[in-house]
């Protein structure tokens, strides 16, 4: 990914945080001359390597898994994004641009066929991604429903070999400009304004 400088967001926690975060990710992988993508959520175990392990599955019926089994690939987590107007810096000779966090994740992609793990990453994403519901959904169905489950996906881990991140929030500009596209951003209802303007104002020294 190109990052210039005063884009590059080098925090481990932070990057840790920002796939957490938006954990829908991208994962792409080579095929002799071919790319494939998926898109899937992927879950992070921080604590597991240097730079932490991504989880997760996909449909059994997805080839991609067979394509990029001990094969590096790159998992893409976007954040926040939003269109950013020349005419909110008041200023001459500026051009539009776009305010986004972005984070990529490199790393061999590893099988995981220990049932007990397959199922432990289930509940886990379950768990997880249930947790805001009113009635949160459980994984408690007849056993059964969840053995013809598992035979449909496959799961698997990456540990993070690199991790390079962008956090695009106007550094390069004048602190006046900054603060008038935050301005800007802070009146709209939308979440991504909402969201890039509280980033911005994180990285106001």
């Amino acid at each position: 990914m190109y990052i210039p400088a005063h884009f590059a967001q080098r925090e481990l926690a932070a990057l840790h945080e920002a796939i957490e975060r938006y954990s829908f990710a991208t994962l792409i992988s080579g095929a002799g001359e071919e790319l494939t993508a998926s898109h899937l959520p992927l879950l992070l175990d921080r604590a597991r390597g240097a730079s932490g392990t991504l989880v997760g599955h996909m449909a059994q019926a997805n080839s991609q898994w067979r394509e990029a089994a001990g094969q590096e690939v790159l998992a893409i987590f976007s954040g926040p994004h939003v269109y950013i107007s020349p005419s909110w810096y008041e200023s001459a000779q500026v051009v539009p641009t776009w305010n986004y966090v972005a984070v990529h994740a490199y790393g061999r992609l590893e099988l995981i066929e220990d049932r007990a793990e397959v199922e432990s990453l289930l509940q886990r994403m379950v768990e997880l991604y249930e947790s805001n519901q009113p009635q949160p959904w459980r994984l408690a169905e007849p056993a059964e429903f969840v053995e013809r489950m598992l035979k449909q996906i496959v799961a698997f881990r990456i540990p993070i070999a690199r991790l390079e991140g962008k956090w695009k929030l106007n550094q390069n500009r004048p602190a006046e400009q900054r603060e008038r596209v935050i301005d800007v951003l802070s009146q709209r209802e939308d979440e991504n304004s909402q969201a890039i303007a509280q980033l911005m104002r994180g990285m106001v020294p």
